[in-house]
């Protein structure tokens, strides 16, 4: 890569890093916003689940937008809508402003994060691709991990603070990124907004698209109940938790930006994916039949690592199969991701209230389905993947 194609590269990492660090901040605060103004437990809910509603109905339109005006536009777009919402989050008194807030936030999610997923491709080639992606993932990660520990340690000055903390770095972003960000030379939008769905939906394509969904929806479906599983069953205490939680947290930074590379180099994307939901799927039954905590506590460091190279893995399959309209494809990426995020909790929730144990078997039935279907792709389209 050339050196303004490395500059583009890094605004991108932080860009998706302070993106997802907005996403988090709110976590630790909810509780006091919700002591505070007397909300119930449903409306913080919805509140939080407005973000990823906005999020999956936005995603491949703003893709599709990139797509046609430029990837830079829309991220710098999506960077002011960041500020924008988390301005508006801190002065906030009302219910349905908390909301709106969140929904702007979901919105410049959509903008940012699928079209800097595209703007990605347009700047690597296959052989640098792998690792690019394991940054930007690892950024992902990174703000994700961050968030409710800075927004906490911000929130001992008010519960406020965070957010203006936040709107403050989201206008410096903008401002650095309008100046120093640059379409990739020779990358001319496209001049058509007609899709042509037959030729972009090809049966590899939609199954690396289910895949999305299954590992987006596994994960959220594994990790939205995990502390109160192993709280119930295994009496893990909060600062058990909190230490399986951060060890994951390091663990899944240093594979996506050491070893994820190295990785796909070895493995090819293909059989990483199929390791990682055979993994997935074994280290969560695991968990159901353990008899003591050090096998839980590994046993979840290999589940939340392999959710952790699942997704860089498929985007970057997706990636190389779609040469054309990134951004709708990243953006569709994206969509199912937020489906996965909403419907996955729920789930687990539903299915935790007859058994404990079931949603976690109903995670790795899912996973190791996902592994057979990952074989069958790689005997079926063997040609087109090398």
């Amino acid at each position: 890569m050339n050196k303004e194609a490395k500059r583009a590269i890094y605004i991108l990492i932080f860009g998706n890093f302070l993106i997802c660090l907005g996403i988090s901040l709110v976590i630790p605060v909810q509780p006091y916003i919700k002591k505070m103004y007397g909300y119930s437990t449903t409306e913080m809910g919805i509140m939080t689940s407005l973000y990823s509603l906005a999020q999956f109905i936005a995603s491949p339109i703003v893709g599709r937008v990139s797509d046609i005006i430029g990837r830079k536009s829309v991220i710098v777009s999506g960077l002011i809508l960041y500020f924008v919402s988390e301005v508006i989050f801190a002065m906030s008194n009302d219910l349905w402003l908390f909301d709106l807030s969140r929904i702007i936030g979901g919105l410049s999610a959509a903008m940012f994060i699928p079209t800097s997923m595209a703007m990605a491709a347009d700047l690597t080639d296959n052989r640098h691709r792998a690792r690019v992606i394991g940054w930007i993932s690892a950024a992902f990660s990174g703000g994700l991990i961050l968030g409710p520990g800075l927004g906490g340690l911000i929130a001992q000055i008010s519960y406020k603070a965070p957010f203006w903390a936040a709107g403050l770095l989201g206008l410096l972003s903008t401002i650095f990124t309008q100046l120093l960000l640059q379409d990739q030379a020779g990358k001319r939008p496209t001049n058509s907004a007609v899709v042509n769905w037959r030729q972009l939906l090809t049966p590899l394509l939609i199954i690396l698209f289910v895949m999305i969904f299954v590992s987006s929806f596994g994960l959220q479906g594994f990790e939205s109940i995990y502390s109160i599983y192993v709280n119930q069953v295994f009496h893990f205490d909060m600062g058990t938790i909190a230490l399986v939680l951060t060890l994951n947290g390091i663990f899944s930074l240093f594979f996506q930006i050491v070893i994820f590379d190295w990785l796909t180099q070895k493995l090819g994307e293909l059989n990483l994916i199929a390791t990682c939901f055979l993994l997935g799927s074994l280290c969560t039954v695991w968990i159901t039949q353990a008899k003591q905590n050090i096998e839980v506590i590994i046993a979840t460091l290999v589940v939340f690592v392999a959710f952790d190279l699942l997704r860089p893995a498929i985007t970057t399959l997706l990636t190389k199969m779609s040469h054309a309209n990134q951004g709708l494809v990243n953006g569709l990426n994206m969509s199912l991701t937020s489906v996965g995020n909403i419907i996955g909790p729920i789930m687990s929730g539903m299915l935790m209230d007859f058994n404990y144990h079931i949603p976690y078997i109903v995670v790795a039935i899912l996973l190791f389905i996902s592994f057979l279907i990952t074989l069958l792709v790689a005997a079926v389209f063997k040609k087109q993947l090398t």
